[in-house]
Formats: structure tokens, sequence, C-alpha cells
């Protein structure tokens, strides 16, 4: 039997899966860390967080399996979207952390763009019609701006996956879905790096690597030192896996355009996989991972998804948490059964989860969190049924951004799958009948199926047979058609707000610059 591994860097932790060919887990593990958030908006990571995380997650799976290093095969690795990528002097040590995606600090920058480069231009190059802070090419020119003595230092980006791929193998590459999704400086119609773009931004083209490879490309072997480490046999391949969601929807099966995948962790990333880049919708573009020259992966998605449930739990479910932490069910399921006999709209509650600003199809950075109808009779169980409800708005948004009708249903993944009435309402709030995966390793298995393609040890019809995603949970036609009424007020209460965000972000800022604490001599 052969095996492979598959392992995803995540924004707050990696996790690494071994599995057979035939589709079998056999072992996982998880090592989790923290972000760096030194400012407000800010988020920021060093990447050798990442590269333990990595080293001693595949380290544990292959100790956990016990299996001769010969009959694995190959390792994909997958990460999170890193943003500007992280910082490399000459001899390939970080210069800075690595600004994440997440980091919102580089809206002069966005600011600036948009006032010096023609947005037709930047969507006819690139895909993505829209300039914003969450692109890695914003956060580039922020360290150029705001740091002169470490762009000075930096002679190349490398994104998470990528740095911990070279740190495994001495080998650098970028593949094309984190090329792409660094936004302004990959072509999409030529899936090379764009000197036009590059020159406007004033980035040196030797920042960027020269080698872009489809995730099924082996990029390398692990050299005698790192397969030592980790237990495993010298040149052992490895491939790199792409951007995580990207990696995600592979696991589930999309080999094909037409498919709607939203991938639903800290952040929401709602996907369609298209043969042409579906421009002028406020859409996140790049290559997909799998046939990155032909397929696209057109994304939007809420940047607080999860975030949001995780701050109602720390700031509000102090009951939950403690009952937890004494040996009681976890906080969130203890919360979701609270909120179980809540009628839909929470008894007239709606919640905007803009709570880190928004990314597409809003892009709005000084967009806010806002809970909206509050009144004595509410509480914490209402509250938190007005959270997962916001969450299934925003999907709701972005699949009609798409434009496209998305077939006999869509698809679900992440921890929020762990509740079925939270299935349910995405079903009722969208419209769509929903399926979610079998397993909760989705762009692991991603990573697994990439790293089997490029090592000829699996082939498309192979993985296609995996059953991957469990039955279709068809929507109530009375819960939606309530929710449509629900919905069309949560888009105009941003739309009403709007202004006054912005307002709330000027008079902040103000504040904050009068107020600051004096030192004291």
């Amino acid at each position: 039997m052969n095996y492979l591994i598959g392992t995803d860097i995540g924004t707050s932790g990696t996790k690494s899966i071994l599995m057979d060919t035939e589709g079998h887990l056999i072992a996982q593990d998880l090592e989790e860390y923290d972000v760096l958030t030194p400012k407000p908006l800010w988020a920021e990571q060093w990447p050798d967080v990442w590269v333990k995380g990595v080293k001693d997650s595949i380290r544990a799976v292959v100790k956990a399996a016990k299996l001769n290093p010969e009959d694995i095969k190959g390792i994909g690795i997958s990460g999170l979207y890193g943003g500007s990528g992280v910082p490399l002097d000459e001899h390939m040590k970080p210069v800075r952390p690595d600004l994440i995606w997440m980091d919102r600090r580089a809206q002069a920058e966005t600011d600036w763009v948009k006032s010096h480069i023609s947005p037709e231009r930047l969507t006819e190059i690139t895909g993505n019609d829209v300039a914003d802070p969450y692109y890695g090419y914003t956060k580039i020119l922020w360290i150029k701006n705001h740091e002169p003595e470490n762009w000075q230092k930096i002679r190349l980006f490398l994104p998470p996956n990528n740095y911990a791929i070279y740190e495994l193998t001495g080998q650098i590459s970028i593949d094309h879905s984190a090329a792409g999704n660094l936004g302004g400086l990959y072509d999409i119609n030529t899936n090379t790096w764009s000197q036009e773009m590059l020159d406007a931004m004033g980035i040196p083209a030797s920042m960027m690597p020269d080698s872009i490879v489809d995730s099924t490309t082996i990029v390398g072997g692990l050299t005698a030192e790192a397969a030592a480490d980790l237990g495993l046999k010298p040149g052992t391949p490895i491939v790199p896996g792409g951007v995580d969601v990207g990696a995600a929807n592979i696991g589930m099966g999309v080999f094909e355009p037409g498919r709607y995948v939203a991938a639903i962790g800290s952040s929401m990333n709602a996907a369609l996989v298209s043969e042409t880049p579906i421009k002028g919708q406020g859409l996140i573009v790049w290559p997909y991972p799998y046939d990155s020259k032909h397929l696209v992966y057109n994304f939007s998605g809420s940047a607080t998804a999860g975030a949001i449930t995780k701050w109602f739990r720390d700031n509000l479910g102090e009951k939950e948490v403690q009952d937890q932490a004494a040996g009681g069910v976890n906080a969130y399921v203890a919360l979701d059964e609270l909120s179980k006999d809540i009628s839909v709209g929470s008894d007239g509650l709606i919640v905007l989860p803009y709570f880190m600003g928004e990314r597409a199809p809003v892009w709005n950075s000084d967009a806010k969190g806002l809970i909206f109808g509050l009144s004595l009779v509410h509480t914490k169980a209402h509250l938190y049924h007005a959270f997962q409800e916001a969450v299934c708005y925003a999907l709701r948004h972005s699949i009609e951004s798409t434009g496209r009708d998305l077939g006999d249903y869509i698809v679900i993944a992440g921890g929020v799958t762990n509740s079925k009435r939270w299935v349910q309402m995405f079903a009722d709030i969208t419209g769509y009948a929903v399926r979610t995966p079998i397993e909760d390793a989705e762009a692991n298995l991603g990573d697994v199926m990439l790293a089997g393609l490029g090592t000829d040890t699996l082939t498309v019809d192979d993985v296609q047979k995996w059953q991957v995603l469990g039955p279709k949970v068809e929507p109530d036609p009375k819960r939606h058609e309530a929710y449509n009424k629900y919905y069309e007020l949560y888009r105009k209460l941003y739309q009403d707000l709007e202004g006054d965000m912005h307002t709330l972000t000027e008079i902040t800022t103000e504040t904050d610059a009068l107020l600051k604490p004096q030192s004291v001599n």
C-alpha cells in the first residue's frame, strides 16, 4: 500500500494528515499557535511558527502511523493566504513578520493605487477589479513606504507554504494560486508576473520567485537533514498545495468548473470555479490549484465569519467556557444548544458581521459590526442565534455576487458543519441544498490528492471515487420565505450606515491621536 501526507498551514494552527491511496485516514495531528496583533487592524506572523508547525505535525503523523518510510510517496503543503508573503534577505532569512491576509494597515497604499493605476487596466490584467488592503501587493507597498531599512534588505517574498517547502527542500518556487492571490502583480491572462504592474507599483521583479508552478508539480524532495528529522526518506517529493481554500475545494472533489464551495473557518472563503475570470463583481480572482492555466477560482466571503462566534464565546460565553474547562461539553456546542429554540430572525435581531472591516464583495476597511434590534426580551441565546444567521446572510451575499446559477447544491465546509442546526440555517437562508464533507480535513485532503496526482500515485478518477461529501440538506420553503425579508433588511442596514461607518473611523482616529496617554518624566 502507498501513503501520502497532506499538510495545511492555517492562521491559528498547522494540521497534517496521513492517508493511504484508497482514501483511508491513518493519522492526523494539529499544532496550534497565535497571530501577532501589535495594533488595531494589524495581523502578522513570524514564519518560524509555521515551519515548526509543519515539522511537528508531519513528524507526529509519521510516528503515529508506524509505516515504512519507503511507502510514503509524497507530501502536499498548502497554506493560509500569506498577504505580503515572508520578506526574505539575501541569505533567505526573514527580515520581518509576514503581513497576513487579515492585516488591514495598507489603506493609504490602497488609496494611492486607486488614484495612480487605472482600475480598468488592473481588472484586465489581474482579474481583480478592486484595490484593497486585503491584497498582498498593497501590504508589500506598505513595507516599502513605512520600513525603508527593511525594504533595502528584502530580496524575495515567499508565501507561507512555499517558504516552508524551501525550508524542507532548499528549492524556491511559488504556486500559481499563491502568485495570483497577491492580486495586482500577476497576469491572469498569461499566468506570469505582470511587468507592467510591477513597474507601476515600483516593486522589483526580482522580489518575485522566478519559478511559478502548478500545485501538482514536484518542486523538490526532502533534504537529508529534514528527512532524518521527520522520520522520512530523503528525497520524498513535495508539491505545493497552494492557497488553503483552493486546496479545500480539491479536497471536496472539485476538479471541474461550476461547483460552489464555502470554506468557513475564522473567515469565509466562498468560491465558484470557472473557466474564465468573473470580472466586475468585486470578487477575488486567482488560478485554481488544479489545472491552473485553465481553471479560475473566484471568491468572496466574510473576513470574520467563524471569528465572530469565537468573539462571542470569548466575551459573552464565560459560563460555557468555564463549564467546558471543568469537563463539560464544548462551549460552542453548549451555545448552539442554548439557542436551538430561537425562531427565524432571532425575534427581530440582525447582526452585521463586519468585525474587521470587510473584503469581497463589500470591500470596505471601515465596515463595522452591528447588533440591530435589541430589546429587553432578548437573551444570550437570541444573540448567538443572530450571530449564526449573520454568517449565513454573508454567504448569501457572496453567492449573489457570482451572478450564476449554482446547480442543485452548494458545499459548505469548516467548523460550522459540526452544528446540524446551523447547516440547516445555511440552506434556509441561501435557498440552496447544502452538502458537507464527511471528514473535517478539507485542505489537508486536497493536499493529499494533489500530492497523489503530482507523484502519479493517484488519478482524478481515483480520488473522485472517494466518498467525501454527505447527503443533501434541503432548504425549508417557509423558513426561506421568511428569511428573505430579514436578508433584505440586512443588506439595507449596511447601505444606510456605510457613511456613518466611515465617520466613526475618522472620529476614532482623531480621538486616539488627541487623547494618547502622555509620557511622564
